[in-house]
């Protein structure tokens, strides 16, 4: 019995050991199997902790083109694998948007001073030249100038663009017989017509009014200087040298007005180069700076641009961010693709596609010969005072109304603004 019990017992705890080294062997076995999966479901449930999605205006591939939007999403990504862009039109975390859209979305953006030392910014940064208040990244930068018809002015007798006003309106009268000697286009479906059409002029010839936001002084516009810019324009249409319909054309319709070649004269942005180069060919049209008055002080322009900024209701607005300065960094790529004059407003040395082309360069120089003054633009009140301007200066072009008194009629209408 001894010896029986002795040889089971042994037998026993042999197949006892054998159990267990397979059950250990099973118990690697699974590991080895479930620690992959499980590690794939921590890293998954991580990574979508950590993953921040947000949305871009659809405006940025409307303005920039499909393939630049791609290549620079791409990019970023790569930079950032953590954040998910995506373009919706359903209130985007960033806006981008250009000079007519700024009044209008300006109370909807959020502010960006807390996202930019302004004390150590050097020129070689791309947000150096960014202005405190401002609630959006200037990427692209266009400015005014005046358009001419080459051959229209030729048959007319004149061989350069006029440099003055009395020039300007002497080639107007001149070559109204079957097209308009210039134009005018103040609907009130063109966010930019005032600045671009009237304001424009002012500035050319060394005047100016005051931001809004600058209290006390209030916007002037009362003064010799303006009453003498309003009479200028009185006299054109007095003289019937204005393509018709002032006050319901836009200036997109006379752009291609003038590319049909119906127009002499018309003032337009530097951005519209590309689009007249292809419609008429580089020897059919030229540009100039807008002309003065006699006694004109400094050459000024207010420059329109491409804008980038951050919804106030953005839940990330710090990764937001994260994508408006490298869009600030890509400013230069961004102003070639759309051959921007003057591109980067802060910018010492033009872009390659400026120094090498002759309509480019030329814009440079006016660029360069004159000062930046500021206009309404970004300001939230803009559409109440331009709103102000039009009203009354319709009414002078309709009404045998002074221009003296036209200024005192939009004077106290921007008083009425405050």
């Amino acid at each position: 019995m001894i010896k029986i019990y002795n040889k089971n017992e042994k037998k026993s705890i042999h197949f006892s050991g054998s159990g267990r080294i397979d059950l250990f062997f099973l118990i690697v076995l699974a590991v080895f199997i479930i620690t992959p999966v499980v590690i794939n479901i921590l890293y998954t449930m991580n990574a979508g902790t950590k993953q921040v999605n947000l949305s871009l205006s659809p405006r940025f591939e409307e303005l920039f083109g499909s393939e630049l939007t791609e290549t620079l999403l791409r990019e970023f990504k790569e930079r950032n694998p953590d954040l998910r862009l995506q373009i919706t039109g359903d209130s985007p975390d960033i806006l981008i948007f250009d000079e007519g859209e700024y009044g209008a979305l300006a109370a909807a953006l959020a502010a960006l001073d807390p996202y930019i030392d302004y004390e150590s910014g050097s020129e070689e940064e791309p947000l150096s030249h960014f202005l405190p208040g401002r609630q959006a990244v200037p990427l692209v930068s266009f400015m005014d100038l005046l358009f001419y018809n080459i051959d229209i002015l030729s048959a007319a007798g004149f061989d350069r663009p006029p440099k003055t006003r009395d020039e300007f309106t002497a080639y107007a009268a001149a070559v109204s017989g079957g097209n308009s000697g210039a134009a005018l286009s103040l609907s009130s479906a063109d966010r930019q017509a005032l600045s671009r059409d009237i304001f424009s002029w002012i500035w050319a010839s060394g005047g100016n009014f005051p931001p809004p936001e600058n209290p006390p002084q209030n916007p002037s516009i009362n003064n010799r200087e303006i009453i003498a810019d309003i009479n200028f324009f009185g006299t054109l249409n007095r003289n019937k040298a204005l393509a018709p319909r002032v006050f319901d054309t836009t200036g997109d319709q006379r752009l291609e007005e003038f590319a049909g070649g119906r127009i002499a004269m018309m003032i337009a942005s530097s951005g519209v180069i590309p689009f007249l180069r292809e419609k008429m060919g580089d020897g059919a049209f030229g540009i100039t700076a807008i002309p003065v008055s006699g006694g004109a002080g400094k050459y000024g322009v207010c420059l329109s641009g491409i804008y980038a900024g951050l919804n106030a209701n953005c839940e990330y607005p710090n990764e937001a961010w994260s994508f408006l300065a490298f869009l600030a960094e890509k400013s230069p790529l961004l102003c070639g693709q759309l051959k921007a004059v003057p591109g980067i407003a802060s910018g010492l040395i033009p872009g390659d596609y400026i120094r090498e082309d002759a309509f480019y360069s030329k814009a440079w120089d006016i660029f360069e010969s004159s000062v930046i003054v500021q206009g309404f633009s970004g300001k939230p009140d803009a559409q109440k005072y331009e709103s102000a301007f039009l009203e009354e200066f319709r009414v002078f072009f309709e009404t045998g109304r002074t221009a003296q008194d036209t200024a005192v009629a939009i004077q106290r209408r921007w008083a009425e603004a405050e």
